[in-house]
């Protein structure tokens, strides 16, 4: 019960990630935006959530305090940041508020990733394939939610993520931390987290996962421009749509991964993972001649490879880690990652006008570092 409740938290939390994103158009309308500003509102969550991990994974603070209450503390936060976006009125102040809700998923995502391992301490790759699952739902659900709300008001969209994100921090909260941990809170010293990359193991699934992080949410924030332009007959809400599906599809493909990593192992499943991102990094440009419905078929296929392997990094990380280092170590490792994917939001999301599908290779390289290093790890990741 707690792996589905944790999961489902996760799910409606993460909800606020990407809202600018699904009503982009409304936005556009409403503050005389240029297309290239969805780079400034995308940009600053990754922004906000890297500060953010950056204060709670080097502080400690997600082993010294009741994980339970801090994440539903940044849940109200960032619901209440996502709730004032209508009320911006334009780019710069709109910037400051998806700073602040990057900074609340700081303790949503990593902390909830903390609150997985410390329930299913014995079964980490499935109850994390179970949650990075939820995550990439969530990712999605604003685009199902302007798809819903496009024939009335734009702004239903946006407070419906921010209703979401509000019962997510109430589920946790009625959970609380898993008991053992409990025990252990306040134990862990400040910076201790720090000392997770002088783990050998950790270190190099770490690195796996920053060059992960290098292409899945550029490859995100694209799809609405990729499939629009593989379709571009397709209505405002056919699009919105149709993004939704091809980012949540990589939730049944984690857990796909997660049931699989129960035979294969986490290393594998993220070799996988690795490999066919990278295949569809490769192709995709060389296929812009084929019908529209193809084109969305590989991206479908694409966006659940990209994710398939991202709860099995975290999955090795934990290993290799001690429990009361767990919430730190995980926290920076996604600090590090997501301060690699807002550079690759800024430097690739404004080339998409210049190089279109060709940006895809520019992505590429992410997912080949992340299979270089597990290939060099192979001996040491053997039984994970």
């Amino acid at each position: 019960m707690p792996i589905v409740w944790i999961a489902l938290a996760e799910l409606f939390g993460t909800a606020l990630w990407f809202t600018p994103n699904a009503v982009i158009g409304d936005l556009e309308r409403e503050w005389a935006l240029a297309a290239h500003d969805l780079g400034w509102l995308t940009g600053a969550v990754q922004v906000g959530f890297l500060l953010g991990t950056l204060m709670i994974g080097l502080n400690g603070l997600a082993d010294r305090r009741d994980a339970s209450r801090l994440f539903a503390v940044c849940c109200l936060l960032g619901a209440l940041s996502n709730g004032l976006l209508p009320w911006a009125g334009g780019l710069w102040p709109a910037v400051v508020l998806r700073l602040i809700t990057g900074m609340a998923l700081a303790g949503i995502y990593p902390i909830g990733m903390k609150l997985m391992v410390g329930w299913a301490p014995q079964r980490t790759g499935l109850g994390l394939a179970w949650l990075v699952g939820m995550l990439v739902i969530g990712t999605a659900t604003p685009h199902l939610l302007a798809g819903l709300s496009l024939e009335g008001d734009w702004r239903s969209a946006l407070w419906c993520a921010s209703l979401l994100a509000l019962i997510a921090g109430a589920m946790i909260w009625r959970l609380g931390e898993a008991p053992h941990l409990r025990k252990m809170a306040g134990n862990t010293s400040r910076w201790a987290g720090l000392g997770a990359f002088r783990i050998e193991e950790f270190r190099h699934a770490a690195s796996a996962y920053f060059g992960h992080m290098w292409e899945l949410y550029t490859l995100w924030a694209l799809i609405p421009l990729l499939l629009a332009t593989a379709l571009p007959t397709l209505t405002t809400t056919q699009l919105a749509l149709g993004s939704f599906m091809l980012i949540a599809i990589g939730g049944p493909g984690c857990w796909l991964g997660g049931w699989l990593s129960l035979r294969l192992g986490s290393r594998r499943i993220a070799q996988i993972g690795l490999s066919g991102s990278a295949a569809c990094c490769l192709l995709y440009p060389w296929l812009d001649d084929i019908p529209g419905r193809w084109t969305a078929l590989l991206l479908a296929l694409w966006s659940l490879l990209a994710v398939i392997d991202s709860p099995h990094f975290s999955a090795l990380s934990a290993r290799a880690c001690p429990a009361s280092l767990v919430g730190s170590a995980l926290t920076l490792q996604n600090a590090i990652g997501y301060a690699i994917s807002a550079a690759s939001l800024a430097f690739l999301l404004p080339a998409w006008s210049t190089l279109g599908s060709w940006v895809a290779w520019l992505m590429l390289p992410g997912p080949l570092v992340g299979l270089w290093v597990l290939r060099s790890r192979q001996k040491g990741f053997a039984h994970s």
